[in-house]
């Protein structure tokens, strides 16, 4: 059997005590298990890679109209968003330690997405990984089956070429169209900081599913 290719590399990162104690006594509390299925009365949102949480966090600070749920598969970082919401006390915001794809496939209902938000996804630079980048048509047809008619995919890079692969993915499909912006507004990010500092142009990519 084939190995699937993954968009992502679990790295032995360093991880704070408190983080490990997150991980034991908050994920139970505040984490969904695969494959439980992902439901909300309120507006659904799925970010895919939330890294540390920070933006995350305040996203879901600023919306409690709407339900959050943060796709994480590195330990610091799903470990530091559970005690965001913990010291926090974000009743809209739950955290899925697992493959984002899989996540996608298993747990989400087709049509029950507000939106789906990719900031900043591992851009994978040499030519040879490109494969492993996350989004490509097979993404955007997923997205489409997952996001409800009207909803949006918010992707943002600070890589051009994989900008231009993200808008290519999505304007092939069908089932999306541009969209002039996102159901929230998205925060600076680390990741953002970074690449500004480096001199990576920032763009935004929104698309809105068409009904049908």
């Amino acid at each position: 059997m084939n190995r699937p290719i993954r968009s992502f590399v679990l790295r032995q990162g360093r991880i704070t005590p408190a983080q490990e104690r997150a991980l034991t006594a908050l994920l139970p509390k505040y984490g969904i298990a695969f494959p439980e299925p992902i439901r909300s009365a309120k507006p659904l949102i799925l970010e895919i890679g939330s890294g540390m949480g920070e933006t995350t966090a305040e996203i879901a600070k600023l919306h409690p109209e709407a339900t959050f749920v943060a796709v994480e598969v590195h330990a610091p970082g799903v470990g530091s968003l559970l005690n965001r919401i913990e010291a926090e006390k974000l009743e809209n915001l739950r955290v899925v330690r697992h493959d984002a794809l899989e996540v996608l496939e298993r747990m989400v209902e087709d049509g029950s997405l507000a939106a789906l938000h990719l900031f900043f996804p591992d851009p994978w630079p040499k030519k040879r990984h490109h494969k492993r980048r996350l989004v490509q048509p097979a993404f955007a047809a997923l997205a489409a089956r997952k996001l409800r008619p009207g909803g949006v995919l918010h992707a943002a890079t600070d890589w051009p070429d994989y900008a231009e692969q993200i808008a290519a993915a999505f304007q092939e499909n069908e089932y999306f169209e541009k969209a002039d912006g996102g159901l929230v507004a998205r925060p600076q990010t680390k990741f953002e900081t970074r690449g500004r500092r480096l001199g990576h142009p920032i763009r935004d990519l929104y698309f809105r599913r068409r009904p049908g």
